[in-house]
């Protein structure tokens, strides 16, 4: 059987992180049980992980490849059947021998494990009884804190959804020719074998369908990336872009939507937003033989936001990903908001540390074609983007019921003062001590004091959610109070 990718990318870390990965000279039955079952519980949602047999660690990387001796490759495999039988409940990573240099190396794919939360004995020895319920964190196999076997037993009633089996669809909506395509972008030595494997056990090798032999259908992630219309499982499971010329005011709107296999209306969408949407400005300057070059909006920021947004997005939510392109700003949308670990004021500071991952196994096909970056790295590629251009900071909001997120990027200075200057209906008055939201929000309520926050989010664009956290704070602010009931009362702007 083969691993759905291969040495040559185990040992570069490029795509599958360093904590995923664990090294070992030789097959040892003990401790590799251990990462076995660490991997298998996927306590942080990582997708599992790696082993790979026959290579010297250095400071939790690669050191010396020396290889297995081919002798040793028969006994080794079968000692790992028979150990691997003693994690309960059954699990069974899957396996492969891998030439890389000339040499023989054997590579261990555990991937997180439905039956969780899975234990190992605390030792080979004979009769050993005790039980641990092994996890990782960072990059080592550690005992769970008892606050950390509470999280493995939640996270057995809790299969993330593009994990799960869809049972209205059949294997014959998985397109063969989808699959070969993403096992050669990647360099999977499971291409070539592709070609004479049997298609079921193709894909069980992919973990893109169950195991059960007599009930065999697509996990929810095979079909999002490898059916040919994904939309008929996960309505709007789509990218609309929508641009406002003449803000959103204006009469003219010019709508683009994006669907089929995630990969590829990601491309689609981002191909469209680099050829309509991102100019670039040349400034000779008379002192220097360098001239100053800028984009409206640098295309990493863009690329980074809208990939974390087919990453994280809901896909039993029926909202599509909708990307607002308006004179001064873009706004990328998502359903549902950030997971509950992710602070307003964290997003507010851009200090992130996510501890949950909505789609570990969309997040592990995206890294494995180059579309989205390593585990809390995003927010810190879209700012580099932004400073780099000189862009202004973004703005990262999710409301306090977690209904949506949006990534808000801002024009380029240059090209809004450039707006303004020829077209005075673009300029904007953004109220001292008040963000530009609230600027618009209070300038709504000023001119109708019974407006409702339905209205002002239809009028603005703004998600009701996001319009009433922005009431909030406006009476927060002493900006704003209410005067009668929430039906018939109306808005008085305080001085």
């Amino acid at each position: 059987m083969a691993v759905p990718t291969n040495i040559k990318t185990l040992l570069s870390g490029n795509v599958v992180e360093w904590a995923r990965i664990e090294f070992k000279e030789t097959w040892d039955a003990e401790a590799s049980l251990k990462t076995i079952c660490a991997f298998a519980n996927d306590i942080d949602n990582w997708g599992g992980g790696y082993i790979v047999i026959g290579v010297k660690e250095k400071d939790g990387r690669p050191g010396v490849l020396q290889g297995v001796p081919v002798e040793k490759i028969d006994s080794y495999l079968k000692d790992m059947l028979n150990k691997c039988k003693r994690i309960q409940p059954e699990y069974l990573p899957i396996v492969e021998v891998a030439d890389y240099d000339g040499k023989k190396f054997i590579v261990i794919w555990a991937p997180g494990g439905y039956l969780r939360p899975y234990s190992s004995p605390k030792s080979m020895a004979k009769g050993e009884k005790e039980r641990i319920y092994y996890i990782r964190k960072m990059a080592s196999t550690i005992v769970p804190s008892e606050e950390e076997k509470r999280d493995l037993y939640n996270l057995a009633n809790n299969v993330p959804f593009d994990d799960r089996i869809s049972h209205e669809a059949d294997l014959a909506d998985l397109n063969l020719t989808l699959i070969q395509a993403y096992l050669k972008e990647i360099g999977s030595s499971l291409y070539e074998e592709s070609r004479q494997m049997d298609f079921i056990e193709l894909c069980r090798n992919m973990n893109i369908v169950n195991s059960l032999p007599e009930y065999t259908k697509p996990k929810n992630v095979g079909l999002m990336f490898f059916s040919l219309e994904p939309q008929r499982f996960f309505p709007y499971a789509q990218i609309d872009v929508v641009q406002f010329p003449d803000d959103l005011g204006g009469d003219k709107i010019i709508e683009k939507t994006f669907k089929g296999p995630l990969h590829q209306q990601l491309r689609e969408a981002l191909l469209y937003i680099r050829n309509t949407v991102i100019t670039e400005q040349v400034i000779k300057r008379a002192d220097r033989a360098e001239a100053d070059r800028f984009f409206n909006y640098p295309y990493a920021a863009i690329e980074e936001s809208l990939c974390n947004a087919v990453y994280h997005k809901g896909y039993d939510v029926r909202e599509p990903i909708e990307v607002r392109i308006l004179p001064d700003k873009i706004e990328i949308v998502s359903h549902p908001g950030a997971d509950r670990s992710i602070t307003e004021e964290g997003l507010r500071t851009y200090r992130v540390f996510n501890r949950r991952y909505r789609n570990r196994r969309i997040g592990e096909f995206l890294k494995e074609m180059h579309l989205t970056e390593g585990r809390n790295t995003g927010f810190r590629k879209i700012l580099n983007a932004l400073s780099q251009n000189g862009s202004p900071m973004p703005i990262f909001e999710t409301d306090p019921d977690r209904l949506s997120f949006s990534t808000t990027l801002l024009i380029h200075p240059y090209f809004l003062h450039h707006n303004e200057g020829e077209n005075e209906g673009h300029n904007r008055e953004v109220k001292v001590g008040l963000t530009e939201r609230e600027s618009a929000v209070l300038s709504l309520m000023q001119k109708d004091s019974s407006i409702s926050g339905t209205k002002i989010a239809n009028i603005t664009g703004i998600p009701i959610s996001t319009v009433e956290r922005i009431i909030k704070k406006l009476k927060v602010k002493k900006r704003i109070k209410r005067e009668g009931p929430d039906k018939g009362g109306k808005w008085i702007i305080l001085k």
